[in-house]
């Protein structure tokens, strides 16, 4: 898709990866719809940017689903839906997972996507040329003990992806999947979750928000269905690809010291 002078929406646009985002396509003097939960981080995202017209902020909780067709309903003009927003679980076992926070992480996650793309793409079939690109994560194709809902979420975010992507191929509607590895931003602090250390102080090496944000622009613009964001995370997918159990085994004896102890 060619961005130029396109209106792009992003969720969960107040830090990380949808604060670099906005500030990437901002450059690029698109039109951006910031959205997020916290108000408090959008008001920190204008600060930063400072005085800009082409930037829109709007506080909105995307499982709220009236809520998302009531924004629909306000904004037509949308090009391009960048479904970004998204939280992790506590570190445990599913069996010491409580209903609340399953539900939760499933609501924002997997439902806010869901409601994000049924409540836009009406519009965006209407537009020139149009785009969906929705965020998984590398624990949408490999299960991560401590985060198997987590990973679930993001597994129904991958095939209803590429089910989109299948379903729109022959329209003007590009859909692309993106899949984070390992990436420097505050989603635990935003999901109100505390990460253990990992045994031994072993740090793993992130990719910054910034550069993942880059990777996104660039895959957009490309047209690419599927877009891979760190090393760690296209290593990840050739093993799972060529042996799922051994690249099971190996993400679980690196994850093993995040879990509380049985």
């Amino acid at each position: 898709m060619n961005l130029k002078d396109k209106t792009v929406l992003i969720t969960g646009a107040g830090s990380g990866i949808g604060k670099e985002l906005v500030l990437a396509l901002l450059k690029k003097n698109n039109k951006v719809l910031a959205v997020d939960l916290r108000q408090e981080s959008l008001d920190a995202l204008k600060t930063e940017v400072g005085e800009n017209k082409n930037l829109i902020t709007y506080t909105l909780d995307v499982s709220d689903k009236a809520a998302v067709e009531k924004l629909a309903s306000e904004q037509k003009d949308i090009d391009c839906l960048i479904n970004n927003a998204g939280i992790i679980q506590p570190f445990v076992r599913v069996n010491d997972l409580d209903w609340d926070a399953i539900e939760k992480v499933m609501n924002v996650n997997f439902y806010g996507t869901l409601y994000m793309i049924k409540a836009f793409l009406p519009s965006l079939l209407k537009r020139s040329e149009a785009y969906i690109a929705n965020v998984s994560s590398m624990g949408g194709f490999l299960p991560v003990p401590g985060q198997s809902v987590y990973g679930a979420s993001k597994a129904a975010v991958k095939l209803l992806t590429e089910g989109l992507y299948s379903e729109l191929k022959d329209t003007k509607v590009g859909v692309s999947v993106v899949f984070p590895g390992a990436t420097a931003t505050n989603i635990t602090k935003n999901s109100g979750i505390e990460v253990p250390k990992i045994e031994g102080g072993k740090e793993y090496k992130t990719l910054p928000a910034s550069e993942a944000a880059s990777l996104i622009v660039s895959g957009i613009e490309q047209n690419k269905p599927q877009i891979f964001l760190g090393s760690d995370c296209k290593t990840m997918s050739f093993l799972y690809r060529l042996s799922p159990l051994y690249a099971i085994k190996l993400i679980a004896k690196q994850m093993k010291s995040l879990l509380p102890k049985e």
